[in-house]
């Protein structure tokens, strides 16, 4: 399979093309050149309030689960039921980001966000909130998350063209991994310091910042890709359109075999972060906010580093996601505070090299027209399966301890990366090219 990605744009008008801003931005660097485009930094602006603040509320909403329940499986059961909806509903939405309008999509998606994290800081502020109440805004955060997360991947490519589509995949990687890592890092700091309900009222505030950017952007500079003007095939068509797709292409394929183990078993810190602080180091909240901060310190030098890499490799790939399986096998068995705030930060980092390199080779790989089912399935294995992997987590801490647990998902992570080795090494041949990630 041709390892560029075709494209197709409306020609755009030289008045209605995006000022490039003064030279101040585009000395931040060659890491950073993307920013270059206003409608593009408006955009990374309000994602870096906006993903930050929607997973501080999902570390605030697990604490809330575990001090009101004290059950892992209870806190698993919670988590499930978020990204229920996501597991059963992103192919749909992949389906939908494919032929919706985004920037105005993603205007409703986020006011629904909200409401949603408005109505939730309300409920615990009046202390009337109940576990029943968690379960329905979770469901709903899950329902808006399917469709929200393909549309605003695939939206990148409409904001920065063709010629600076590279750049504004790995800083929209590094923007989306850094905030699932930094956002419960803040998240746990402000729980401890000032409570559950300001936490979540932050989050509410945060969506006005992407709201507001949003509604800035230039819609005549969005390099929109032409549209078939055939009938639209039916939507479970275009799903199997999609996985047939990915199915076939093994570049493709290889990658969601790594995302799938990863993504079930390895990227539930909202799950195995509060039960390690709890039921390992038997800490308090204070205690969780400094483990998620260390956590959220080395996604965060490893997200800055990401922008500046040159290639994306397989090899890179591998090797995150073996380090994050080794590192991860480490905190569980590790029962001393210093030295597993010092693994988790290494834990981060290794997640944010794996992350990033995933996110953009599929962006980079998958055609126009294929874009986001493509960035839809990658959505479904690394959050939708989290129902699955959460629910594990919780129902085997309850039973078998949470160090046993959290040892046996970092070696379910090492079984999925040894077998995506093993496809890689017989489909894949190893003449493939690389794919550039800087010009």
């Amino acid at each position: 399979m041709a390892s560029d990605v075709p494209a197709e744009f409306i020609s755009q008008p030289e008045d209605a093309q995006e000022t490039r801003a003064p030279s101040l931005l585009s000395r931040l660097g060659g890491g950073f050149h993307a920013l270059r485009i206003r409608n593009y930094r408006l955009f990374i602006f309000g994602q870096v309030i906006s993903l930050t603040g929607s997973w501080m509320q999902t570390t605030a909403e697990s604490w809330l689960v575990l001090k009101l329940t004290n059950s892992p499986l209870v806190l698993g059961t919670m988590t499930t039921l978020q990204f229920l909806p996501v597991m059963i509903l992103a192919l749909y939405g992949g389906v939908l980001a494919d032929h919706l309008p985004k920037r105005r999509t993603l205007l409703v998606t986020q006011c629904l966000f909200l409401v949603q994290a408005t109505i939730f800081g309300l409920l615990v502020a009046t202390e009337t909130i109940q576990l029943w109440q968690i379960y329905i805004l979770a469901i709903f955060q899950g329902i808006v998350n399917a469709i929200d997360m393909p549309v605003r991947q695939a939206f990148v490519k409409e904001m920065v063209g063709r010629d600076d589509l590279v750049n504004a995949v790995a800083l929209n990687s590094m923007t989306f991994n850094t905030a699932r890592i930094v956002g419960p890092a803040i998240g746990g700091l402000l729980i401890a310091k000032i409570g559950i309900a300001p936490t979540l009222f932050l989050n509410a505030g945060s969506y006005i910042a992407v709201l507001g950017a949003l509604w800035m952007m230039n819609e005549a500079a969005l390099f929109i890709p032409e549209r078939s003007h055939k009938t639209p095939e039916p939507v479970l068509r275009q799903v199997r359109e999609g996985l047939s797709y990915a199915w076939r292409t093994p570049n493709i394929l290889v990658i969601l075999i790594l995302v799938a183990a990863i993504g079930t078993f390895g990227y539930n810190f909202t799950v195995t972060l509060p039960l390690i602080a709890e039921f390992i180091l038997k800490t308090d909240a204070q205690g969780f906010g400094a483990l998620s901060s260390f956590l959220g310190l080395g996604s965060l030098i490893a997200a800055f580093g990401t922008v500046y890499i040159k290639e994306i490799t397989m090899r890179r790939l591998f090797l995150g996601a073996g380090v994050f399986s080794l590192l991860l096998a480490a905190v569980a068995v590790v029962p001393v505070f210093g030295l597993t705030a010092l693994l988790l930060a290494a834990l981060g980092a290794a997640s944010i090299v794996f992350s990033t390199g995933t996110n953009s080779l599929l962006q980079l790989l998958a055609p126009d027209e294929l874009r986001g089912r493509v960035m839809s399935i990658n959505v479904l294995l690394i959050m939708g399966s989290t129902p699955i992997g959460a629910l594990l987590i919780g129902w085997f801490s309850e039973h078998l301890g949470v160090p046993i647990t959290i040892f046996s998902c970092a070696v379910l992570c090492a079984v999925g990366v040894g077998f995506g080795l093993y496809y890689h090494r017989r489909y894949i041949s190893p003449q493939t090219p690389e794919l550039q990630t800087a010009p």
